[in-house]
């Protein structure tokens, strides 16, 4: 399946819907593309939701950890909500489940991002 996003803002927070399969660097090129916007208008914060994520490798763990050292360059957080049971053990194998804010509901990880 084509690796695809939605953005909207949520008070202070983006929030980005993810899916399908996040296998590469050039399938996250557009969505790192995005995130630069959003942090040049302001947005600091952001909540990434994995529920329709079908399949990430080790190219799609990459783009997130570079979307987080963007965000938390500019002072910001970033949370992962609903990693399917593969995302979630990848991120322990990888150990990235410790750098990781990982939440099960949107509400409870938007709740928990840092007021701007």
């Amino acid at each position: 399946m084509v690796f695809k996003f939605e953005f909207e803002r949520v008070n202070d927070t983006g929030l980005y819907k993810l899916s399908g399969n996040l296998i590469g660097e050039s399938y996250g090129m557009a969505l790192m593309d995005s995130f630069s916007e959003q942090t040049e208008e302001g947005i600091r914060h952001f909540v990434l939701d994995l529920s329709q994520m079908e399949h990430i490798n080790s190219s799609g763990l990459g783009v997130l950890i570079t979307l987080l050292t963007k965000v938390r360059k500019k002072d910001g957080e970033m949370a992962l909500v609903n990693p399917s049971k593969h995302v979630r053990n990848l991120l322990m194998i990888t150990k990235l489940n410790a750098i990781f804010q990982c939440f099960d509901s949107l509400d409870e990880a938007i709740k928990k991002m840092p007021t701007s």
